[in-house]
């Protein structure tokens, strides 16, 4: 029995023996080229800390398991060398590192101005030389990889209702499988981004307005334009109208004296508004959301002396958010950017089809419109509003208690949750949701004669008004949060073509119209096929021609946003503790 036990005990220890002198290696996973697992110790003792102080931003407990998966799956075999060279692929990512703020990125975050230094010292021969420039240039790729397919900043951080985890590579297996082997780096950068042309815009503006902030006269932020009292017209005087010439011309609101043959002279009047000057302050108005008129207004003034870094910064954060849309909503068919009050339609090959002027929520109290992507799966022809409680304890009950008649002389119903009316009621009832209130349908109705619905957490949708005047304002943020369309009709006429109604009829705008003012309340139609629409916020927008529109950052989402991006990775994945999230009943 001891013999066998002993002898069963040096069979192990002989294998054992001989495993370690065979190096054992476990099947290798990755489809890249073998490479030496020369210095395999190295690397190993590297990415089992989660703190990497050569790094430009050391910790790395975001991409640690990645880090470790990649190097597993290959056995510790070095991934971005050859004999003591940087591979072609290296050379390639180093290369694109160091071009990231064309797209928008941070070149630092990438390790930029270190890569020449570890590139000599590579000649050492060292082995924990060799051995860090892999795991460095490895953490980095799985960086910029993943910042320029799912963003850097997870938009759920921001209480946004945008999923990017099916975007998500393996980002282990994408590397050692089609990174590390490539020798057409920009080829696989390529079918990384976002497939998008509004993307592919806004990556050729942000170009063009780098090269204008380095065109920008020395000291323009310091010497601003003068702001004026009133607004000024063709013919009056402002100090500074040479100034402001120069200015319309750097973005090309107005031509400059080699495209314009028939310019007026300005010399002889170096300090009045010309009528030159007054067109190209149209261009820039209508370019900036501001009033269109051709004035020199104080808003237009301010406007003006936003400076073009500013300008770049606008067109990184939008990058940054196309970057988050999940491929169902990366070319959607109805888009509605909150900041420039907007609402775009595509066709399915995602060329414009029209757009029109949307009211959104309110700035003030909450009410801010949330940025989501979801389906549109039905229209509602005259439908009732269901008043969320908190509004009708906000706005309803104190006009309740000084008039119990209020209600039903503003057109609204109380009723239970069988949606039976109720005409004996009171306002503890209302006030704890016992019972609810609900305004009838018809033109008075605050959703106006149809609601574009997408089922979502917030309880937001489109829907009609019968306050219409507020589509002739510059800014439009009147809502409780849900979007008021300019041009209902038309939206449900385009969401319905090739669309038969229950009758078997084709729909069509007069149909449309009809069902709006004359058809049944309450009355649903479901589409036949879902629309991805996106609820957007981008304060810089690239058009089809290629001029850039700029709008406010009227939710402060770009502020944000930087103030989380200047921190550095790790960047949060998780709403702030202290972040409030948006309501559930912002509605109207």
């Amino acid at each position: 029995m001891i013999k066998s036990a002993l002898r069963s005990a040096g069979i192990l220890s002989l294998l054992a023996l001989l495993f370690t002198f065979s190096g054992c290696h476990r099947h290798r996973k990755t489809t890249s080229a073998p490479n030496t697992t020369d210095y395999s110790d190295d690397i190993q003792s590297l990415v089992a800390f989660s703190r990497l102080s050569f790094l430009r931003w050391p910790n790395i407990s975001d991409y640690e398991p990645l880090v470790k998966t990649f190097y597993d799956d290959r056995n510790y075999e070095i991934a971005w060398t050859r004999d003591g060279k940087p591979t072609p692929a290296a050379q390639g990512f180093i290369k694109a590192f160091a071009e990231a703020a064309d797209k928008g990125l941070n070149p630092e975050d990438y390790d930029n101005s270190r890569w020449p230094a570890r590139i000599q010292s590579l000649s050492s021969g060292h082995e924990d030389v060799v051995a860090k420039f892999d795991v460095a240039m490895t953490v980095n790729v799985m960086r910029f990889i993943s910042d320029l397919r799912i963003g850097r900043v997870n938009p759920q951080h921001f209480n946004f209702g945008i999923d990017v985890a099916n975007k998500k590579y393996n980002l282990a297996e994408f590397i050692s499988d089609h990174a590390v082997d490539i020798t057409d780096v920009p080829k696989l950068l390529a079918t990384v981004e976002p497939d998008s042309d509004n993307y592919r815009r806004t990556e050729d503006a942000l170009t063009h307005y780098v090269e204008l902030a380095r065109q920008e006269p020395a000291g323009s932020a310091a010497q601003p334009l003068p702001t004026v009292t009133k607004s000024l017209s063709i013919g009056e005087t402002y100090p500074a109208a040479g100034q402001l010439e120069q200015r319309l011309l750097l973005e090309g609101d107005i031509a400059s004296s080699a495209e314009s043959a028939t310019q007026e002279k300005t010399d002889d009047a170096p300090h009045v508004i010309t009528k030159r000057i007054s067109e190209g302050l149209r261009a820039y108005q209508e370019r900036h959301g501001l009033t269109i008129d051709g004035r020199l207004t104080s808003e237009t003034v301010t406007s003006l002396n936003v400076p073009m870094s500013q300008r770049v910064a606008q067109l990184q954060y939008a990058l940054e958010r196309w970057r988050w849309l999940p491929d169902p909503y990366l070319n959607p068919r109805l888009l509605v950017n909150l900041p420039e009050f907007v609402l775009r339609a595509y066709s399915p090959d995602h060329n414009l089809e029209f757009k029109m002027k949307v009211v959104v929520g309110k700035v003030i109290g909450e009410h801010q419109t949330p940025v989501f992507a979801r389906m549109m799966r039905y229209l509602v022809f005259r439908p009732y509003w269901n008043v969320p409680t908190s509004i009708v304890r906000k706005e309803l009950i104190p006009h309740i208690q000084a008039n119990h008649n209020y209600l039903e002389s503003k057109n609204f119903e109380v009723y239970n949750n069988k949606g039976q009316t109720v005409s004996d009621y009171t306002v503890k009832q209302l006030a704890q949701g016992g019972l609810m209130v609900r305004e009838k349908p018809g033109p008075r109705n605050s959703l106006g004669l149809v609601k574009f619905m997408f089922p979502n957490q917030y309880d937001i949708y489109l829907h009609s008004t019968p306050a219409t005047e507020l589509f002739n304002r510059t800014r439009r943020d009147f809502s409780h949060g849900c979007v008021r369309v300019q041009k209902p009709a038309d939206l449900a006429a385009w969401l319905l073509d090739g669309q038969k109604d229950k009758d078997g009829k084709e729909w069509s705008l007069d149909k449309v119209q009809q069902a709006m003012n004359a058809g049944p309340n309450n009355y649903q139609v479901n589409l036949k096929t879902p629309i991805p629409i996106v609820i957007f916020y981008v304060t810089a927008e690239v058009e089809e021609d290629g001029h850039v529109h700029f709008f406010n950052d009227i939710y402060g989402y770009d502020e944000s946003l930087r103030k989380t991006l200047e921190k550095g990775p790790p960047y949060p994945i998780r709403p702030d503790a202290v972040a409030s999230r948006p309501k559930t009943d912002n509605t109207v």
